[in-house]
């Protein structure tokens, strides 16, 4: 190898390293700065002269995050008693009268339930699936049973899992298949995402133990029956 060759190498693999060391932080950086502006937008519920702008002369970066988690807080509190709970139920049923909301409300709240629940074992399990054809197997999240229609009408307990597309897991299929036919994996939800987004690369370490050795050839020998 030339010396040009060498120092090209060397070049290569410190501007590597330097890619892993900055673009985890600015991906990371970006995506806490977007999660936070976008909650502090609930400085707005405030009137005008409570805002940070108006009672320290600047903008205060975080304190619609801190807004938000205090009304998501008083409201659990609120709906956790009895009349909370008459309340939503009334403006629930408000909501069930308009046509559009309706559909999007029940739709939004059924997801959100499925996902909160502690009895639900929706996306809590990763497992694989022959898909797209048989013998080749793709990850997916466990995401319920179906029930009713669906069934009924067929001859095999079903299970509904969701195939997400790398690198962007939020898109994906949603495919029904005998549960006999899916494989659990004993990785997380979060290595499974990890694994999607990476694509592939970045491939959580099993917990499968290594095969026995075989037995010497002397040992699979009968023991001479004693006369």
């Amino acid at each position: 190898m030339s010396e040009s060759t060498s120092k090209v190498s060397t070049l290569r693999k410190w501007l590597m390293a330097g890619i892993l060391v900055w673009a985890p932080l600015a991906i990371t950086f970006w995506v806490i700065n977007a999660v936070i502006g976008f909650m502090d937008q609930t400085i707005l519920l405030l009137p005008p002269d409570y805002r940070p702008e108006h009672l320290f002369g600047f903008n205060v970066p975080g304190m619609g995050a801190v807004l938000a988690v205090l009304v998501v807080l008083l409201t659990g509190a609120l709906v956790a008693n009895f009349l909370g709970r008459k309340l939503v139920a009334i403006g629930e049923s408000i909501l069930n009268r308009i046509p559009l909301v309706r559909s999007v409300y029940s739709a939004v709240k059924q997801v959100i339930e499925t996902f909160v629940s502690q009895d639900s074992r929706s996306f809590r399990k990763v497992v694989l699936v022959e898909y797209p054809r048989r013998d080749c197997w793709s990850l997916a999240f466990l995401a319920g049973e179906p029930v009713g229609e669906v069934q009924e009408k067929t001859a095999q307990h079903l299970i509904t899992v969701f195939v997400p597309t790398a690198p962007n897991p939020t898109s994906g299929f949603v495919i029904m298949v005998p549960e006999q036919e899916v494989i659990e994996l004993d990785m997380t939800v979060e290595e499974g995402f990890r694994m999607v987004i990476s694509l592939g690369v970045v491939v959580p370490r099993g917990n499968s133990r290594p095969a026995p050795e075989p037995l010497p050839p002397d040992a699979l020998e009968k023991p001479p029956i004693s006369g």
